[in-house]
């Protein structure tokens, strides 16, 4: 979903793009993007790609939520994150390039749960010691060598992206296609939310901002709860007659086992660093974001 929002935002400012893919066949190269194949679990990448490379973009990772988190599924969620980080590292050692600076993906899985509410996290907190802290803790270190090799490297902690290509939103806009609004728990939980045109931006300014480095959070500068931003997604998709319903946390961890914390667990993050740069969101707030997605989404 980002990375498909992120090709159509760089192309439009003039970048040329090179998608890392596990399957080229069938993949129609443009005059702006081409593809290029990697293979991360045997360690093989296309090295001309890396070659011609002036910024490197990661993103890969397998979906937090997109499955059950069976034991099997949690070393997949790290290992796709961690291994594809392995491969452009050894990449990056193995081949004279250009590369000025990487920019990777991380996520607000790493802060955990609110601790104080009065206190929104700052980039400078511990990872959580839970799965999604480890995870994102493993995640990050994975791509630090990359300053070793002289690289200015920039890390994204994403929050709840809202999009019309997929991602929470479209789980959100289910039940209101039944006149529901679920409310997930009890309501209260902070949502540290991002729309997916200012994570676009948030990712060039990472690459054309050259005095960025480090870690920043991309969220917006006003997280909401859960309920403010369902009822906001019912008014904003206009639907004027709905029943708010709360979905109690059991019924929740029946259906989604483990994964259930990511949508039951309050996460109120800062973004005082990434405005510190002089970044300016588009969408401040959780209305002006609903509004654009619904009207978007209708033409």
């Amino acid at each position: 979903m980002v990375g498909k929002a992120l090709t159509k935002a760089l192309v439009h400012k003039g970048y040329n793009v090179i998608i890392l893919t596990r399957d080229v066949s069938g993949k129609k190269n443009t005059q702006d993007v081409r593809y290029a194949q990697w293979d991360v679990a045997n360690q093989q990448i296309d090295t001309a790609a890396i070659q011609s490379a002036d910024y490197i973009i990661h993103l890969a990772g397998a979906g937090v939520v997109d499955k059950r988190w069976t034991d099997a599924y949690k070393k997949e969620i790290i290992e796709s994150r961690t291994e594809s980080s392995r491969l452009i590292i050894a990449a990056l050692q193995n081949n004279s390039n250009k590369v000025k600076a990487i920019v990777s993906a991380s996520a607000i899985g790493w802060y955990g749960a609110d601790r104080n509410p009065e206190k929104a996290f700052t980039e400078n907190d511990t990872a959580d010691e839970g799965f999604l802290g480890n995870t994102c803790r493993l995640w990050e270190e994975s791509i630090e060598p990359a300053e070793s090799l002289g690289k200015r490297l920039v890390k994204l902690r994403i929050g709840i992206v809202l999009s019309n290509d997929g991602g929470a939103l479209a789980e959100f806009k289910k039940p209101l296609g039944f006149g529901i609004a679920a409310i997930l728990g009890s309501g209260n939980q902070i949502v540290s939310w991002v729309h997916i045109d200012d994570l676009c931006n948030l990712f060039i300014a990472a690459i054309e901002n050259e005095a960025m480095h480090g870690s920043y959070n991309a969220v917006a500068p006003n997280p909401v709860s859960n309920k403010t931003l369902t009822l906001q997604l019912a008014k904003a998709l206009k639907k004027k007659f709905y029943l708010p319903v709360h979905v109690p946390a059991f019924v929740l961890k029946a259906m989604m086992g483990g994964s259930s914390i990511e949508v039951l667990k309050s996460t109120t993050v800062s973004c005082k660093k990434i405005l510190s740069t002089g970044f300016q969101f588009t969408f401040n707030s959780i209305e002006a974001a609903l509004d654009n997605l619904a009207a978007t989404d209708r033409h």
